[in-house]
């Protein structure tokens, strides 16, 4: 049970962040023209879940191997060169993340020394700054389980979430 939670927490966090973008948004909305009623802070909370949706999300595509590629470079070059350019690759990814990291952790601690309040929930703004570094740690992770793959040639897994969603398409015209 716990081995599952671990293997699929990103999961877990987007469904979340996107549930409560969602029922913030709708209930905004609702108070907005029946009541003539905004509630200020579903904007700025819905901006926040969506910064962890987009980085855990991040981290769900390395993990799956369904980040964007070019790959018809690769297709055409003998294995030893592919396998060359997937350690480039994840080696890349593992940077830029351990970039954002960084400067996630040096926001944080900035808003967090600074005591800085959110505007609309007078929430502390390095709770909300402390998705950066966290979304960017489990990315980060998952680049670095796809370097040490390419490292040992162990093929990684590839997603074709296109070529899934045709099939799909395809399926459900015939039948």
């Amino acid at each position: 049970m716990i081995k599952k939670i671990i293997d699929n927490i990103e999961e877990i966090i987007c469904l979340i962040s996107l549930s409560v973008m969602t029922l913030l948004t709708f209930a905004n909305v609702v108070t907005r023209y029946v009541f003539n009623f905004s509630m200020n802070f579903a904007e700025e909370i819905s901006t926040y879940m969506f910064v962890l949706l987009s980085l855990f999300g991040a981290s769900i595509a390395a993990k799956r191997g369904a980040h964007l590629g070019f790959t018809l470079l690769a297709d055409h070059v003998p294995a030893i060169v592919s396998r060359i350019f997937e350690v480039i690759c994840a080696l890349a990814g593992f940077l830029f993340a351990g970039v954002i990291f960084y400067y996630g952790i040096d926001m944080t601690i900035t808003q967090f020394q600074r005591g800085q309040l959110s505007l609309g929930a007078q929430i502390p703004e390095w709770i909300y700054g402390s998705f950066v570094p966290l979304g960017s740690l489990f990315l980060m992770i998952r680049f670095l389980e796809l370097l040490v793959k390419a490292v040992r040639g162990q093929a990684a897994v590839r997603e074709d979430v296109l070529a899934d969603a045709m099939a799909a398409a395809g399926t459900d015209k015939e039948g």
